[in-house]
């Protein structure tokens, strides 16, 4: 029996734990929800008790599969503050809002888009934001801290691995690092924290192995290899790049829409617009928007949806005007001032099954803003959550007619492309890659209804009405 992979795949909703293939194969999945605390000193997650599930996780898993490597990626947005011994401080949700005070001084300090690669989001999206917060909120801890690591790197390290950091996490919106110029950013350099950010190591470094308290505690082997880990979305990125695909935008669907793209070009990237310059795992830069899309859909179908969504409910609203605007959540990015204005205009979707194709059609249209935002987009590759509904990428394809859209069924895609990193030293073919084209998707009026939502969406928001004495 091959030897298997253990991947950590830390998602703003959910922690999964899968055992893989190195070929990218998921055998078995766990997984959990990604719970936070309150403050003190501020909303964050509940590392002790991920770090539980997961030795827990871990152990099970070694019972049924032959695990020789661990690695990890996670959303950008997260990062520990250590000291020789553990966290210093509790890791930041990035839904918390930070204080007023600490925003302005922030915008003094972090540079200019082009240098730090992304705008400035909402909450404490930005790592540097979250480290500016520990060092004015707690200095006694701050001071205490000796590394900033990236939540894939945290667990590498904790788990036996060297300290180290990585070029895609780094460049994931963390505004510690410009990508383009493979340097720190100017608040780094005005804050002095050069010192807190390991050595970049490349993702599919080994960082050592598995301590002997953590391989006694899990059974595991003691000679379990700690890859240094990456970005979720550009790990998934990597499963295609690990296929010999070049000059494409992958489409990755689940709690936020994320668009990255090797065929756009980042010296085109919009702050206004919220959109970001990625890395790739060898450290280029890749054009990239977003769009909190899950949470938009969940707004519009109004709760649990079954089954593939129907086009002729489609067809019916697209023919009655019945249309969804962004934004339901407070993510503003793509849409300017729109935050908390999400509204459904023209004749409601009375049934579930109505706001569910309501719902699908609204996704595709916020992945079609995003694709139009990018301007070149080579292939488009849809994958994650919204794929499993076949209406979904039929109704990008309507969309865009005249792009290359196609779309992947194959589920865990980040945790595919952890896997292949074991791999990538030693691999001398693509990997295979099972692609599908979209159904063909005829809705009279389709085109005009995407123009006349495009200039709602993209119109300035009325002001709020002023409040009577």
């Amino acid at each position: 029996m091959s030897a298997s992979v253990a991947v950590i795949d830390v998602g703003k909703t959910n922690v999964r734990l899968s055992a893989a293939t190195p070929d990218g194969a998921i055998v078995e999945t766990l997984s959990t929800p990604n719970l936070s605390l309150p403050g003190p000193p501020y909303l964050h997650y509940d590392l002790p008790s991920m770090e539980a599930w997961l030795l827990d996780g871990l152990t099970a898993l070694g019972q049924r599969h032959p695990i020789r490597t661990i690695v990890a990626c996670s959303h950008g947005s997260a990062c520990v503050l250590v000291d020789d011994e553990g966290p210093v401080l509790p890791p930041v949700d990035y839904e918390q809002e930070a204080p007023e005070q600490l925003n302005r001084l922030y915008a003094e300090l972090v540079g200019s888009f082009r240098e730090r690669g992304s705008a400035i989001m909402g909450g404490a999206s930005n790592m540097a934001r979250q480290l500016l917060w520990m060092e004015i909120g707690s200095p006694e801890a701050f001071r205490r801290g000796r590394l900033l690591l990236g939540l894939p790197q945290y667990w590498a390290w904790r788990f036996g691995g060297e300290p180290a950091s990585e070029m895609t996490l780094l460049g994931a919106q963390s505004h510690v690092w410009n990508v383009r110029d493979r340097r720190h950013t100017p608040i780094v350099v005005a804050r002095n924290w050069q010192h807190l950010i390991a050595p970049v190591r490349p993702a599919w470094e080994s960082l050592g192995t598995l301590s002997p308290a953590l391989a006694r505690r899990t059974g595991l082997s003691p000679d379990t290899r700690l890859l240094c880990g990456l970005h979720d979305s550009s790990a998934n990125f990597y499963r295609y790049q690990s296929a010999g695909l070049s000059d494409f935008t992958v489409v990755s669907t689940g709690t936020w829409i994320v668009l990255v793209s090797s065929a756009a070009d980042c010296e085109a990237i919009s702050e206004a617009r919220g959109m970001c310059c990625n890395a790739d795992v060898d450290g280029n830069p890749l054009a990239g928007a977003l769009v909190m899309g899950g949470r938009e859909y969940s707004a519009v179908a109004g709760g649990r949806t079954t089954g593939p969504a129907d086009p002729a409910e489609v067809a019916r609203m697209v023919a009655d005007g019945t249309i969804a605007l962004p934004s339901f959540s407070y993510d503003e990015g793509l849409f300017p001032g729109r935050a908390h204005r999400g509204c459904i205009l023209g004749p409601a979707p009375g049934t579930a099954e109505r706001r569910h194709a309501l719902a699908v059609l609204y996704a595709a249209l916020l992945t079609d803003a995003c694709l139009a935002a990018l301007s070149r987009t080579g292939t488009i590759i849809l994958d994650g959550v919204f794929v499993t509904d076949p209406l979904y990428p039929a109704l990008v394809a309507a969309l865009r007619p005249g792009d290359s859209v196609l779309y992947n069924l194959e589920s865990y895609g980040t945790a595919a492309g952890c896997a292949l990193l074991v791999e990538h030293a030693r691999r001398t073919a693509p990997v295979h890659l099972a692609l599908k084209t979209p159904d063909r998707l005829e809705i009279p009026g389709l085109a005009a209804y995407r123009e006349r939502w495009f200039a709602l969406a993209s119109a300035a928001p009325e002001p709020a009405p002023m409040e009577t004495q």
